[in-house]
């Protein structure tokens, strides 16, 4: 009877001191990219880099190039990226470190498949992504993008996974002048020459990429 109740006291102090080592275990401190993540950009597009609205403004961040997220707030805060509310949150990450920090959480998160919804497009999606159109002058989009859809760091973008409607958004920008911080105008001579169903075609077919 001593013998049992020894044990009992035995493993009850170990349930004990597991749950008391448990709960003194510090917690693993967050990286500096993360914290200003759920501080400054979590509203609109998510501590992980998945905007939580479908709001064409608020892009996925998830796995985009670090050079190209910083330098898309220095355009910001610069004006040479023209969005009072982007360019007033960038102010936010205020210094260079700041900078390099969300951008490094946030190009290392992983970014959730997505796959085009309108099948009546992909064709031409896929034309104008892999061959472009020369009869309009325009080139392909896996030129600069990849293949892929990952983008070449600093300049071009991922764009693979991507919402659709982001894209179509920018595009649209870029044709009409209303955004102007692409190098040697590319982007802006692209897409002058492409409709609203191209537009709307190489959209669709961009966020099924993998």
């Amino acid at each position: 009877m001593i013998r049992t109740t020894a044990l009992a006291l035995l493993v009850t102090a170990g349930f004990s001191f597991n749950a008391l080592a448990q709960e003194a275990a510090p917690e693993t401190p967050k990286a500096p990219g993360q914290e200003l993540a759920e501080s400054v950009c979590v509203a609109c597009h998510g501590a992980d880099g998945t905007s939580v609205s479908k709001d064409p403004i608020y892009p996925h961040l998830a796995g985009q190039g670090a050079d190209y997220i910083i330098k898309q707030i220095k355009d910001f805060k610069a004006g040479r990226r023209n969005d009072p509310f982007m360019s007033a949150m960038a102010v936010a990450v205020a210094t260079e470190e700041d900078e390099r920090n969300i951008a490094a959480w946030y190009a290392k998160q992983i970014v959730k498949p997505s796959q085009a919804t309108r099948v009546d497009l992909v064709d031409r999606g896929r034309q104008i992504w892999r061959a472009g159109d020369a009869a309009k002058g325009v080139p392909a989009c896996a030129g600069c993008h990849g293949a892929s859809g990952r983008g070449l760091p600093a300049q071009y973008p991922r764009l693979a996974g991507q919402m659709p409607e982001y894209i179509i958004a920018q595009l649209q920008k870029f044709r009409s002048g209303e955004r102007a911080n692409d190098p040697e105008n590319m982007m802006r001579t692209i897409a002058e020459r492409l409709n609203d169903h191209d537009l709307n075609a190489v959209s669709e077919y961009a966020t099924g990429l993998r």
